[in-house]
């Protein structure tokens, strides 16, 4: 995978459609991420992580936060022991909150977009591009909401 596949962020339907991976950092420089354990779909835990951690969970597949109490990187289990190991990363529809997880699973929710869920596309770790992954659209988005 190329040594930095985050893009910086162009228009509502590249960040919502395109295959770019064009994460929205907030003002302090965070992105929310949400881990879940890979067999059960469990939500795990939530913290958040900066370019940094998110650059550095993708480079060695270890998740890797951003503690805002201490102001450093942490890679989750480098004291316990407890490793989190990335299998999968995934962003949501308008790219703004971050899902790790060990293996593929089902999220059953609709999207705004019509896809079932808000996690449609993957990361692939060849190519370091979005890939869509979350079947056909459930709705049309311009019917239920009128938008385009």
């Amino acid at each position: 995978m190329p040594k930095s596949c985050l893009h910086e962020r162009s228009s509502k339907e590249a960040i919502e459609k395109g295959l770019r991976f064009q994460p929205k950092f907030d003002a302090d420089g965070l992105i929310p991420c949400i881990t879940a354990d890979a067999q059960t779909n469990e939500v795990l835990m939530f913290a958040f992580m900066n370019r940094e951690a998110l650059e550095h969970t993708i480079e060695t597949g270890k998740v890797t936060y951003f503690s805002r109490s201490r102001g450093k990187l942490w890679v989750k289990g480098e004291t316990s022991g407890q490793v989190q190991k990335l299998v999968e990363l995934r962003t949501d529809c308008d790219q703004d909150v971050i899902l790790c997880k060990a293996e593929i699973v089902e999220i059953g929710a609709s999207c705004h977009n019509g896809y079932r869920s808000c996690f449609y596309r993957k990361l692939d770790s060849r190519s370091g591009e979005l890939v869509f992954d979350g079947g056909d659209p459930l709705f049309d988005p311009e019917e239920v909401y009128g938008k385009g």
